[in-house]
């Protein structure tokens, strides 16, 4: 009789796994509530960010801006500019180096929570549960043949998942067009070739992917998937199955049972949103999202046993049966230490970031000209940058050869987030000692703050 169980829980279960499409069944737990809070605050964030406002010199802003056109992303108070490329650089090198740190920490928890195929997909899915029922009502739909309550069926569905992958199409261009500006232009038809582009391609890409590829991007596009096992070691922690606390499985209910905690019930397959049975050991498509630990652990409940058959554990603790050893773990120094270094690196760089450059360029049309008082003339074209968001005015002065000085006007205004070139002229004495080309340095200081300066070189050509 206890094979006869087993082979019918294995026949279920490959069936379950044969449909085609995976239809989870629904679980309540701990770590589905965090999954669902963790979908609720990056959601908040993604289609809050876009609304949020920022004063800028007495004009209200968009806070959060990538503005292309004008080479500027905005960060509330921040500006950055192309220049500051290297920021963009290290914060991309800070958020992997965070990854492979968690990840050799507790496995794939970003594709489990946090990675947006798996918020999108538990959003689509949730709408597909609350429009056509549980995971058996779901599948015998997908059975049936078309009809009209089917069709009515698919078509809210569908029409509910279009919606909201539209509304993530507008939230995202709304990060790099004005999204007050974009609405508008969308309701008159009025967005531009780029925009519309865009608006289409991401929402159809959040429509199929969410809506219709789901565990596959997991199983088969991801390339995480494929090298996360470099990240791992004995003492990493991922969701297990507990083999020595559960083998032999045996059904409930069985005469003579004497086996493990296991009742074989396949809940813990069925909850799986990539169709993985977790008892065969660590595989590609498991994205340790938790919830086979949240089933699992309410059947023990239900049937008096000890939870934890499940669980998030190290290969060194299923082993052994003891916590894994907190040091010795090299990997976890290198990626901290990485990480401490990006962070500070990326800190400092921030706080000395220029916001006023300099390009010195020299007249190349005459190397000098006398004036009928006797001092020797040099001009200059000077490319004054002023990265800052504000109108800024800087004064040029030079320093290098006796008696050197600025002929003329010397204070120069620059826009906001423009380049002024600006032509110039240096004198100095004719009776000096000094001939040949001589070494010069120019000083350019904003007159509002005089910590905020350049000094460039350049040369001075005397007879």
């Amino acid at each position: 009789m206890g094979k006869s169980v087993s082979k019918v829980r294995e026949a279920k279960l490959e069936l379950y796994r044969k449909q085609g499409k995976i239809h989870a069944r629904a679980v309540a737990g701990r770590f589905n509530t965090l999954r669902w809070e963790i979908v609720w605050l990056t959601q908040i964030v993604f289609y809050g960010g876009g609304w949020l406002t920022w004063e800028s010199n007495g004009a209200l802003r968009q806070a959060v801006l990538f503005d292309i056109v004008h080479e500027k992303l905005y960060l509330f108070g921040l500006v950055l500019w192309p220049q500051d490329a290297l920021l963009l650089a290290l914060a991309l090198i800070l958020a992997a180096t965070a990854l492979f740190l968690v990840t050799a920490l507790a496995g794939r928890l970003f594709c489990g929570f946090a990675c947006p195929q798996t918020v999108y997909t538990t959003i689509f899915a949730w709408v597909e549960a609350k429009v056509e029922g549980d995971h058996l009502e779901r599948l015998k739909l997908d059975q049936s043949p078309m009809s009209a309550r089917k069709l009515t069926l698919k078509g809210v569905k569908h029409g509910l998942w279009l919606l909201i992958a539209a509304w993530t199409a507008i939230t995202f261009v709304g990060y790099f067009t004005p999204i007050r500006e974009l609405l508008p232009a969308l309701a008159v038809g009025g967005t531009g070739p780029w925009e519309s582009f865009w608006l289409i391609f991401y929402g159809l890409f959040a429509y199929v992917q969410a809506g219709f590829a789901r565990e596959a991007v997991c199983q088969h596009m991801c390339p995480y998937s494929r090298f996360q096992g470099v990240m791992f070691d004995r003492n990493t922690a991922t969701v297990s199955y507990d083999l020595r606390r559960g083998e032999p499985r045996q059904a409930r209910g069985q005469a003579g049972r004497s086996g493990g905690d296991c009742i074989d019930c396949g809940i813990c397959v069925e909850v799986c949103p990539t169709g993985v049975d977790i008892r065969e050991g660590l595989q590609l498509g498991c994205i340790n999202c938790g919830l086979c630990i949240d089933a699992c652990d309410t059947v023990m409940t239900r049937v008096g046993t000890p939870t934890g058959l499940i669980r998030f554990a190290s290969e060194r603790e299923l082993a052994a049966q003891v916590p894994p050893a907190p040091a010795g773990r090299p990997r976890l120094a290198v990626y901290g230490g990485l990480l401490l270094a990006v962070v500070a690196l990326g800190v400092w760089s921030l706080g000395h970031r220029a916001l006023l450059q300099v390009d010195v360029l020299r007249d190349r049309g005459a190397l000098l000209r006398e004036t009928p008082a006797g001092r020797i003339e040099n001009a200059y074209t000077l490319k004054l940058k002023n990265l800052d968001d504000a109108p800024r005015e800087f004064i040029v002065e030079a320093s290098g050869v006796p008696g050197i000085e600025v002929v003329g006007e010397r204070v120069f205004a620059v826009a906001a987030g423009s380049v002024r070139p600006v032509s110039l002229t240096l004198s100095a004495p004719g009776d000096t000692a000094l001939s040949g080309v001589r070494p010069i340095t120019f000083r350019i200081a904003a007159t509002h703050d005089a910590t905020r300066k350049v000094l460039e070189p350049s040369r001075f050509i005397l007879p």
